[in-house]
């Protein structure tokens, strides 16, 4: 499972780097291609909100409270920050897209602000979570966890190495920009 989180880990961090360089471009006054953006963003939305974070929530909520002796739960509460923030960013791309004018500065700080948080919860797992999952969850506890986390595990609709239509714009602009 912690393994399936990095591999996921991996794959968004690119679209970020993505974004990020559209992000560069619009604050250099180039137009960019918003229809790839609102793509990464509903990868984001169909994706990692409902199965990545669920996974990672189910994964967390067990390891309080089985191994923790405390009760603070900010896996939860950034997840729940990181959406906000993926709900902002789609409600500007789709004003764009329905040809309605937005300013900007909103536009690039909405962008700022997804990919900065998007960037610093990854690290934060990768960095605090994620190790003291490894080190704390046995064999055993890990079946207890995938059992849960059934509902919630749906394969991945961009990165996954079958044939799909879901997403073939980003895909092929992903093959083509690498």
């Amino acid at each position: 499972m912690l393994r399936r989180l990095m591999h996921d880990h991996k794959h968004i961090a690119v679209l970020l780097n993505v974004l990020k360089n559209k992000q560069m471009k619009l604050v250099e006054g180039e137009a960019i291609n918003f229809i790839v953006v609102r793509d990464i963003v509903e990868y984001m939305q169909g994706y990692a909100e409902r199965s990545h974070h669920p996974v990672e929530d189910i994964i967390y909520a067990y390891y309080l409270a089985h191994k923790a002796n405390d009760e603070i739960d900010n896996l939860s509460a950034e997840h729940q920050t990181v959406t906000a923030a993926s709900s902002a960013l789609m409600n500007t791309l789709n004003l764009i897209l329905s040809d309605i004018v937005v300013a900007r500065d909103k536009l690039i700080a909405d962008f700022a602000e997804y990919v900065e948080l998007q960037e610093k919860h990854m690290q934060m797992e990768e960095r605090d979570i994620f190790p003291l999952l490894a080190k704390t969850l046995t064999e055993h506890d890990w079946k207890v966890i995938e059992q849960q986390c059934q509902a919630s595990l749906i394969d991945d609709p961009l990165f996954l190495d079958r044939e799909q239509q879901a997403f073939d714009d980003l895909r092929s602009y992903l093959k083509n920009s690498e």
